[in-house]
C-alpha cells in the first residue's frame, strides 16, 4: 500500500494557531536497554510534531479528527493509529479522543477500522489492516496510563477489547502468524513490517495473556530469520511480503515488485524490532538491529541509505532520500553503543523533510522513538520492586545481577516463579520462610516477572 515519495528538503519553522500548545509536552525518558542521541536540540520534537499536526490533522463533525492520506480527502487506518500513536505519547488528549472516535466510527463487523475512508462520511476500503490495529491498541494503552480511564473515554476497556479482538481475527488460529488483516493473510502471506513484539509483549502483560502473546512474539522472530535466511538476504534486508516460512508469497501480485524486495512496507522493520530492544532487552531484537547497524555502516554512514532494495543489497532508487527508511535505521542505531554513529543518524532523520504523509508522520515517529518519547507504559501493571511499600513484600536489589533477596512480613506457604520475558518460566520455588535468596547469576541478562502468590514484580538483570 506504500508509495514512491517526493521529497522537497526544506526547513518548517512556523507553527499554526491550531495546535493546542498548552496542552503538548514531552517526557524524553531514557530507556531501559540502548543509547539516546545526544545531539537533539530542545525543541526539535516539538516542532516536528506541531509540523505534522497542522499539516495532516483534519477536523470532522462531533469532534472527531482524521489523518489526511496522500490524496487529502482519504484517511487510512493506518494513518489514525500512527496518529493516535503521536498524540498519545505527545499528552494531546483532544487529538488522541478524536481519532479514537474517528476510528470506532468506522469499525467493520469484527470491530477493526475498514482501512480507507473518504473524508468524514464512507468506507471506500473494506476490512482491517494489522499494522492499525497493533498501533491503535497500544496507544490506548499510553493512553490509560497518562490520563486514567474514568472519563467518557475508558482506554483501559477499549484497549483489552481490542487486544482481544487482534487475537481472534487477525493471528492465524493455532499458528500464531500474524496476519496481514482480520479478512485475510496468514501462514500463505504475512507481512513483516507489521511485526511488532514489543507491542505483543506489553499485550501480554496488559491483558494477562503472556504466554499467547509471547508466542506470537516468538514466531514473528521466527519468520523474520526464515526468510532472511531462505533469500540470501544481505543483513537486514527482509522482504515486504513472505510466507511463514520466509518464502514469498504468491497472493501479492499487485504490491511493488510482487513484495519480494525491501520497499515501504519492509523499511519499517528495523524501527518496530529496536523498540523490542529499548523496551525488553531481547537477544533477538539485538541480533537484528546489529544487522541493521552493519549494513548502514557497510553502505559508509546514513548519508547513503536509500529508498528501497533488493534482498541483495542493491539500491532500487538512488535520486533521492526518504526518512521511511533512514529513520528506522536511525532507530536500530541505538542498540549500539557508537555515539557518534547515533547521532549521525538522528542528524540525517531531522535532515530529511517530506511533505508526503508516510514519510513524514514515520519521520516523527522514529523521532519519538530516538528521543525517549515512545517508552514502554506497560510495567506498571507488573509492580516495580521500588514501588511495592503497600504490600508484605521486599525485594532487593533491583536492578540485580546475581541473587535476589525476598523479605516476607509474615511467614506463610508461598509459591516463587520466575519468568522470562518471553514468558518461560526459569525457576519455581516453594517456600514458608520468611527469607529467601534466589540465585538469577546464570540467567542472561534482561527483564524477569517474579510472580509470588497473585503478585507480579519486575526484576531487572543487568
Amino acid at each position: 500500500m506504500k508509495k514512491h515519495y517526493f521529497l522537497y528538503f526544506f526547513v518548517l519553522t512556523s507553527l499554526f494557531a491550531n495546535t493546542q500548545v498548552e496542552d503538548i509536552q514531552f517526557s524524553n525518558s531514557t530507556y531501559t536497554y540502548g543509547t539516546k542521541p545526544n545531539n537533539i536540540l530542545e525543541n526539535d520534537i516539538y516542532n516536528a510534531y506541531t509540523s505534522w499536526r497542522n499539516n495532516f490533522v483534519a477536523a470532522c463533525n462531533n469532534n472527531r479528527y482524521r489523518i489526511k492520506f496522500d490524496t487529502e480527502t482519504q484517511t487510512v487506518s493506518e494513518g489514525v493509529a500512527y496518529g493516535m500513536l503521536l498524540s498519545a505519547f505527545a499528552n494531546d488528549k483532544e487529538l488522541f479522543d478524536g481519532l479514537w472516535l474517528y476510528y470506532s466510527d468506522f469499525t467493520n463487523a469484527n470491530g477493526v477500522m475498514n482501512w480507507k475512508i473518504e473524508e468524514c462520511t464512507s468506507v471506500i476500503g473494506e476490512n482491517g489492516a494489522t499494522d492499525a490495529e497493533l498501533d491503535a491498541a497500544y496507544a490506548l494503552i499510553v493512553a490509560h496510563n497518562k490520563w486514567g480511564s474514568s472519563g467518557e473515554i475508558n482506554y483501559e476497556n477499549d484497549a483489552l477489547e481490542l487486544i482481544e479482538i487482534i487475537k481472534n481475527h487477525e493471528v492465524e488460529e493455532n499458528t500464531y502468524v500474524l496476519k496481514p488483516g482480520d479478512a485475510w493473510g496468514g501462514s500463505s502471506n504475512t507481512n513483516p513490517s507489521y511485526f511488532a513484539p514489543s507491542y505483543f509483549r506489553a499485550f501480554g502483560i496488559f491483558s494477562n495473556d503472556t504466554v499467547f502473546w509471547n508466542e506470537v512474539a516468538n514466531k514473528s522472530y521466527s519468520i523474520l530469520n526464515a526468510n532472511l535466511t531462505v533469500n540470501n538476504a544481505y543483513y537486514n534486508l527482509v522482504s515486504d511480503w513472505c510466507q511463514a516460512d520466509g518464502s514469498y508469497s504468491n497472493e501479492v501480485d499487485w504490491a511493488t515488485n510482487a513484495g519480494q524486495t525491501y520497499n515501504y512496507d519492509a523499511a519499517r522493520t528495523p524501527w518496530r524490532i529496536a523498540l523490542d530492544y529499548l523496551w525488553f532487552g531481547t537477544e533477538e531484537a539485538l541480533s537484528y538491529t546489529s544487522l541493521c547497524n552493519s549494513f548502514v555502516n557497510e553502505k559508509g554512514g546514513f548519508l547513503n541509505i536509500y529508498p528501497g532494495y533488493t534482498q541483495s543489497g542493491v539500491a532500487l532508487n538512488t535520486s533521492y532520500k526518504d526518512p521511511t527508511f533512514t529513520g528506522a535505521y536511525a532507530a536500530a542505531a541505538m542498540s549500539s553503543s557508537n555515539q557518534s554513529f547515533i547521532n549521525s543518524g538522528y542528524t540525517e532523520l531531522k535532515n530529511q523533510i517530506t511533505t508526503a504523509y508516510f514519510g513524514a508522520t514515520l519521520r516523527v515517529i522514529y523521532m519519538f522513538a530516538l528521543s525517549g518519547n515512545m517508552y514502554s507504559v506497560v510495567n506498571n501493571n507488573a509492580l516495580s520492586v521500588s514501588n511495592i511499600k503497600e504490600l508484605d513484600i521486599k525485594v532487593y536489589p533491583n536492578p540485580t545481577s546475581n541473587f535476589v533477596n525476598i523479605k516476607f512480613k509474615n511467614v506463610n506457604n508461598r509459591v516463587i516463579k520466575l519468568y522470562s520475558i518471553r514468558g518461560e518460566q526459569v525457576l519455581y520455588k516453594e517456600s514458608n520462610a520468611q527469607n529467601e535468596t534466589i540465585d538469577i547469576a546464570k540467567l542472561p541478562n534482561g527483564v524477569y516477572f517474579l510472580s509470588i502468590d497473585n503478585t507480579m514484580l519486575k526484576v531487572v538483570k543487568k
